[in-house]
């Protein structure tokens, strides 16, 4: 980085040499010129180019630390577009403003400065770590519910629910679903409070809810697809309180009012990867599907990984009608008939029942039958089928609790809204039943919603279900392993302390 102040050698050689010509000789004043201060320095940042001022105001933010004006100097790092910064000054701006961000409990300034976290740029391992644990540190706080923030202050007591559901159009299916799902549980709870259905299908988000709120709804339930819940998030606020069925496409919630629930394959990817990392695992080998659920959570696992300081070694996107062996022989780094696991130590596996049940058969042929295996819940039915999932044996996996009962709380008894399993799981489409889990989970928290966001935490069919900061609902769930076929439980946070794996 260039000095923006030099000494002044040129004006003592200048004042030696005119006192030399009066012809008596004195000895030298000592000229002495004290830096710009901060103030100064952002004087001068407004005559420069964009990319000189950028260094300027850096200068000028840490004068401002030195002199103890901590406020000063993390406002003027904060104007700051780091952008135009060198990679290393860029580096001593993300250590500096995420250092004063999180004294300043500021989590969302934390993690823009660990951004640069994403383009692997050179700085040293004591670097590196503190960007990372910053970075998970402000993850974490950013989950911290603010009730204000939410605009949930004062709900009070819920009497008249609307749910908001298309009776035509591609999410037909899925809609009747929940909306059946909803009316079950809803008349097991024999309660008071009104349910009120909404044809989403032909009407306007604004139509919808001039006509809730005409008919006297307090809470919606919906939409349900990623663009209606876009729209919704983009805005300052919703009319009513919502819990949206999905989760927009917008990096965060920005209204007020509306929270956002839905199965999410990237909360059950980036799970994984903190499983993978916390048992000891650290370079690790990725199979994902080629299309668009596949992209977003193999991006999420990645986002991670690398975080948490774990190397992808490989990432394969397959064809899920293309031979398992052909992605299994990429992702593996086969040469013969033997995988090259001397720098993989873990495989992450995204796939359906058919597809993921062929995987461990082809590391078995490949010589890498000791090689782990993590997974989302995608590759389990949920169906009691012992013989067909004997392939998946010593898999690791998440899955909601109404899918996994005895691995997940030790039997169906014990599970939330026991009444509502038994029934759906009676008569429901298997195939649709973590929907179901799902829409109950809905109901359950629209008709609790004061206790969830006084706890910020609950227990669902779904998982544990924890309501962030920015109204986003984060699922947390529990763990699995086939054995002989069957669902088992894992009793201890270390896989390798059990010597199972």
């Amino acid at each position: 980085m260039k000095q923006l102040y030099r000494g002044l050698f040129s004006i003592v050689l200048t004042a030696l040499f005119l006192g030399g010509c009066a012809g008596q000789p004195s000895p030298p004043e000592v000229v002495e010129r004290t830096p710009p201060n901060a103030e100064q320095l952002l004087r001068e940042a407004e005559q420069q180019s964009p990319e000189q001022a950028a260094i300027t105001r850096l200068e000028a933010a840490f004068t401002f630390d030195r002199q103890g004006q901590q406020s000063l100097a993390f406002d003027t790092a904060g104007d700051i577009d780091e952008s135009l910064l060198s990679m290393e000054d860029r580096i001593r701006w993300a250590l500096f403003y995420s250092a004063m961000a999180q004294s300043a409990d500021q989590p969302e300034e934390v993690l823009r400065a660990t951004e640069l976290l994403e383009d692997e740029p050179g700085m040293s391992a004591d670097q590196l770590q503190t960007l990372q644990e910053r970075r998970r540190w402000a993850l974490s706080s950013s989950r911290q519910l603010n009730a204000e923030q939410l605009g949930l202050t004062e709900l009070g007591t819920i009497g008249h629910i609307g749910v908001f559901l298309p009776k035509s159009g591609a999410l037909t299916n899925i809609a009747s679903t929940i909306e059946d799902v909803i009316k079950a549980h809803h008349d097991l709870q024999n309660n008071a409070i009104r349910l009120s259905f909404f044809d989403s299908s032909d009407s306007s988000l604004g139509e919808l809810y001039e006509l809730a709120r005409q008919q006297g709804v307090e809470f919606v339930i919906g939409p349900l697809s990623k663009e209606n819940v876009t729209t919704l998030e983009t805005q300052q606020s919703v009319p009513l309180p919502t819990l949206a069925l999905n989760y927009g496409r917008s990096e965060r919630n920005q209204a007020q009012k509306l929270i956002q629930f839905g199965l999410s394959a990237e909360d059950e990817a980036r799970q994984v990867a903190q499983r993978a990392w916390t048992d000891g695992h650290r370079q690790i080998a990725i199979m994902v599907p080629d299309n668009d659920w596949g992209r977003r959570a193999g991006e999420a696992f990645w986002d991670t990984w690398s975080e948490a300081g774990g190397r992808v070694t490989n990432a394969v996107s397959y064809a899920p009608d293309d031979a398992v062996t052909r992605a299994v022989e990429s992702a593996l780094n086969v040469r013969g008939e033997r995988a090259q696991l001397e720098n993989i130590d873990a495989l992450f596996l995204l796939a359906l029942p058919e597809y993921a049940r062929q995987v461990p058969p082809t590391l078995d042929f490949y010589y890498a039958s000791d090689l782990p295996i993590y997974a989302t819940s995608h590759l389990h039915e949920g169906l009691l089928q012992p013989r067909l999932n004997q392939d998946l044996d010593d898999v690791f996996f998440v899955d909601i609790p109404w899918q996994i009962p005895d691995a997940a709380v030790g039997g169906e008894e014990v599970l939330p809204s026991y009444e509502s399993y038994r029934l759906l799981r009676e008569e429901g489409e298997m195939s649709m039943f973590r929907l179901m889990a799902m829409g109950v989970d809905a109901y359950e928290i629209a008709t609790g919603i004061e206790d969830f966001i006084e706890s910020e935490r609950i227990s669902g069919a779904t998982g544990q279900l924890t309501l962030t900061s920015d109204g986003r609902i984060y699922r947390e769930l529990p763990w699995a392993k086939f054995q002989n076929g069957i669902p088992s439980p894992i009793m201890t946070p270390d896989f390798q302390a059990d010597g199972e794996s």
